[in-house]
């Protein structure tokens, strides 16, 4: 039996792949500013909150931008983004997620969502798993994006549990990061190689076991 008692999952790359969804919107906006973009510089913003995901973008461009431009710059992308999701389904659902999911509730644990978008209900409402979570920790409700530890320490205050009895799954780079800086346990979802400061990896939910950790 596991001796945690919450789990705190990541949205996007562990439960759905919402992360396609951005990586089109800002491709068609960094493309729209002659910047290049490509899957190995969206990889630079996973965890990564929206307005920072945006700097990164134009500092490839030789432009100087206001912070009126910038601001425009966020709402057109988040605006093409909604309009992606709104197609979203059940059927968008990682493998694994929903048995990751129902084994926790059934050890009777706690399951909390950290997630750094700002559309993580409608997301949630879309795959049709918003009652599943216990509470959930969407971009309103922290100052501070990932890697800062707010966000999971966050989700476990709300949940009532001690961050040391938290469980983080996450597949970013700074994801996994936040929850080290939280003092919880990191289970990694993605590479042993890209994922170095998680204390276990594991390809995908699919593998979620549990009782190993």
């Amino acid at each position: 039996m596991s001796h945690f008692k919450a789990v705190i999952f990541d949205l996007d790359g562990v439960i759905t792949d919402t992360a396609h969804y951005h990586y089109l919107a800002w491709k068609a906006l960094a493309e729209s500013e002659g910047v290049h973009f490509d899957h190995a510089f969206n990889e630079n913003l996973k965890g990564v909150d929206r307005m920072g995901s945006l700097n990164l973008i134009l500092a490839g461009s030789p432009k100087t931008y206001t912070m009126e431009e910038k601001l425009a710059l966020a709402e057109r992308k988040n605006n093409q983004y909604v309009e992606l999701i709104a197609t979203m389904s059940a059927a968008d659902l990682l493998p694994g997620a929903i048995d990751a999911l129902a084994a926790v509730r059934a050890a009777g644990l706690k399951i909390g969502l950290a997630s750094v978008s700002k559309n993580a209900f409608t997301v949630l409402d879309r795959l049709g798993i918003r009652d599943r979570f216990d509470y959930v920790v969407d971009a309103a409700r922290i100052a501070n994006s990932k890697p800062h530890p707010e966000i999971f320490l966050n989700a476990a205050a709300a949940l009532g549990v001690a961050p040391g009895d938290c469980l983080g799954v996450e597949d970013a780079v700074a994801g996994v990061a936040s929850i080290k800086s939280a003092g919880m346990y990191a289970l990694g979802i993605g590479s042993p190689a890209v994922l170095t400061q998680a204390d276990r990896v594991i390809p995908s939910l699919s593998e979620f076991r549990l009782n190993d950790y």
